[in-house]
């Protein structure tokens, strides 16, 4: 029920189709929309603190469980299909992260497009974990996760880092990632009219992402990347998602390149649903194991 709610939302908006996004879309009203959606889950459990900071040049924010060990360390990549996405959009679910893990969680404003296309948005992660390493925080207390083109994000981050020849982090999480801005899946077509987003939306913030860059980059969409030598992953995303072929197509890659990766197909679900708990059953069990995995490898 919760899901056909969110897949026919549009229905209650007075409108009889799903919103159709072509390059005339403005992205301005898009992040207008994001931030005021948010402000339906802006609760703030009581056991978090939040402190700003400017790092490298970007908003950033601290979200800090009570009791939270100060070394170790959650680097959060918001998604938003790398066309928005905010500390202010994104703080009550991290938040709630933060809580059930136990874990500090840190959230940061990568630069957007169309303004800056790639590689803005890779080129300011990799500095933000560079400042991590800088300040003290060592790679083996250090998770990164991230949904949706965050956890895309994530996923080209390790590739990049393994380039760079810079220490690698614990483990990573990626919840529902965009790997492939080809867009080349069939789940693209076949699954877009039962899935969250206006219909081609991808196709259009893959164009704006990618600018003049090849969509087959590695360190645009990870899927074409060499996966030798990651670290621990767990992968998630809902079966009826437009970015579900994305995130089956990385874990048999990378399992077959060696890495310890574990991928959950969520039977029924939407984009990003973990993200969605405890509002129903199945978002809950995929957080609790995406807490279990964390605590796992970084506590």
């Amino acid at each position: 029920m919760f899901n056909f709610l969110l897949r026919n939302r549009h229905l209650f908006q007075g409108k009889l189709k799903k919103e159709v996004y072509d390059f005339n879309t403005s992205i301005t009203d898009f992040r207008e929309l994001c931030e005021k959606g948010a402000t339906r889950y802006a609760k703030i459990p009581k056991e978090i603190t939040i402190k700003e900071q400017v790092i490298e040049g970007m908003k950033s924010e601290w979200l800090i469980p009570d009791g939270a060990n100060p070394e170790k360390l959650i680097l959060y990549v918001h998604g938003g299909g790398y066309v928005s996405g905010s500390c202010n959009d994104h703080r009550a679910f991290v938040s709630k992260f933060a809580k059930n893990t136990g874990v500090t969680n840190l959230v940061y404003e990568y630069r957007l497009a169309p303004e800056n296309p790639f590689p803005a948005a890779l080129d300011d992660s990799i500095k933000v974990y560079q400042w991590l390493l800088a300040s003290g925080f060592k790679p083996e207390n250090i998770l990164i996760a991230g949904e949706s083109a965050g956890g895309g994000l994530c996923l080209a981050i390790l590739l990049a880092l393994k380039e760079q020849n810079i220490a690698l982090p614990v483990a990573a999480v990626a919840i529902s990632p965009w790997t492939d801005l080809k867009c080349s899946s069939e789940s693209y077509q076949t699954k877009n009219k039962m899935s969250l987003a206006p219909l081609n939306s991808w196709t259009v913030f893959s164009k704006h992402y990618t600018g003049g860059n090849g969509a087959t980059n590695h360190l645009i969409s990870p899927l074409y990347g060499d996966l030798q030598g990651l670290p621990p992953i767990l992968l998630n995303s809902g079966v009826d998602d437009e970015l579900f072929e994305d995130g089956e197509k990385f874990y048999l890659k990378a399992k077959r390149a060696g890495v310890d990766i574990t991928f959950k197909a969520g039977i029924g679900m939407v984009h990003c649903y973990p993200l969605l708990a405890p509002f129903f059953r199945e978002a809950t069990e995929a957080m609790d194991e995406i807490v279990g995995f964390v605590k796992n490898h970084l506590l």
